[in-house]
């Protein structure tokens, strides 16, 4: 596999987030509750400092952990007869799966979910919503991937393909971009899409406990977590007990993982946490 200039991955990467910036702004799918530009303002400030811990781990541990892993033929793929393109394709897929155990334990260990609650308690998503990680989060989340790396012997170029692919889905699938409904159902077969992943983010607990998937959406099908029979229209983003606006402050949600919290998803409106939906239709996409 060809060497691709970290910069033109970089400038690529930062394409796409503009390139959707201007789509979800012509053809947005869910109303927005709080000004963009203050929200976007916010998240990149987030992401910022997230990128900047991400950077100082991930050359120090991430691909070095790769270089190992080659230089010692240690991991899964080491094994089995696979070569050039088949072996990098594998790789991929088996990085994107052993992902959505990561994302499923963010959700259901107390102490992950303090760090990546960051992410789910922005009140609106769009692409700026994808970059929108605690610094806390995707610091844990090196020790995670050097892990995957190390266990699947996965090669550089392997990891590099894999970390580009899964940073264009996660802002394409958090964009507020309305996609026709014939061809999102046609995508979400295959791929996560902003339908799917706005049903992630809803403020019911059912509805955010599904949807784990991160590049591909076959892990949800796989694991029977997929739920997309929710009409967006009903899908009110974020977490119940941070639902206004002076609790989602730049200062507040840094320091959201080290204070005292209770129940995150007691509703104000005195609702309960779930709502119900028909089992028959869960992998039916409602528009």
């Amino acid at each position: 596999m060809p060497h691709v200039s970290p910069w033109l991955v970089a400038g690529a990467l930062t394409a796409a987030f503009l390139l959707l910036l201007i789509v979800e702004t012509l053809r947005p799918l869910r109303r927005a509750r709080e000004p963009k530009l203050r929200r976007l303002g916010r998240n990149l400030a987030v992401a910022g400092i997230a990128a900047a811990t991400m950077e100082l781990l991930q050359i120090p541990i991430l691909l070095p952990v790769s270089r190992w892993a080659a230089a010692q033929d240690f991991g899964l793929l080491r094994m089995l007869p696979l070569h050039g393109t088949l072996r990098v394709v594998v790789a991929v897929v088996l990085l994107d799966y052993t992902l959505w155990f990561w994302h499923f334990a963010n959700h259901r260990v107390p102490f992950l979910w303090r760090f990546h609650s960051v992410h789910h308690v922005d009140r609106d998503m769009d692409v700026s919503t994808g970059i929108r990680f605690h610094f806390g989060e995707l610091g844990l989340s090196v020790f995670f991937r050097a892990a995957q790396v190390a266990l699947i012997g996965a090669d550089p170029p392997a990891v590099v393909l894999w970390q580009s692919l899964l940073f264009l889905s996660v802002l394409f699938h958090h964009s507020n971009t309305r996609l026709p409904p014939g061809l999102e159902r046609v995508l979400v077969r295959i791929l996560v899409t902003p339908r799917m992943h706005g049903i992630h983010h809803s403020n019911y607990r059912n509805e955010t406990d599904s949807n784990w998937s991160s590049l591909l959406s076959a892990w949800d099908y796989l694991h029977r977590t997929a739920r997309l029979n929710v009409p967006q229209d009903a899908v009110t983003i974020g977490v119940p007990a941070y639902d206004r606006p002076e609790a989602v402050r730049l200062g507040k949600i840094l320091a959201l993982p080290f204070v005292r919290r209770e129940d995150d998803w007691r509703r104000e409106d005195g609702k309960p946490a779930e709502r119900p939906h028909p089992l028959e239709s869960r992998t039916q996409l409602e528009a």
